[in-house]
């Protein structure tokens, strides 16, 4: 079993910047894949980011060349650097990890963008 924490969300001004952090647990192994996703009031699930445990990512269009995702030094730990963030990033933001053909879900970390 794989349990995963997020931290590093807020409420910050639009043009401002946020890091969140997962932290996996449960597993010394290297996990596959790794992801972020976010939900907003009143909208489905969507995918942010995604990094492998060989290091190759994906964003999805609304957040190429704003937000840099990657794994930390410490095993199974991931980061989302969050630019140039836009009043649209508000939602919640959940860590997810693909591991023995499983996924696992963190409990969220609520991101706020006024404008």
């Amino acid at each position: 079993q794989v349990q995963l924490v997020e931290s590093g969300g807020g409420l910050v001004q639009a043009g401002g910047s946020l890091r969140l952090s997962c932290a996996a647990s449960g597993t010394s192994a290297s996990i596959t894949l790794m992801r972020w996703y976010r939900q907003a009031p009143g909208k489905q699930r969507e995918l942010v980011a995604g990094i492998s445990s060989g290091g190759s990512t994906n964003y999805a269009d609304s957040v190429k060349g704003r937000f840099t995702i990657s794994r930390g030094n410490a095993k199974n730990t991931m980061y989302l650097q969050m630019n140039g963030l836009k009043p649209e990033d508000t939602a919640v933001y959940h860590c997810n990890a693909y591991w023995r053909y499983a996924d696992y879900w963190g409990q969220g970390t609520q991101v706020t963008v006024s404008s």
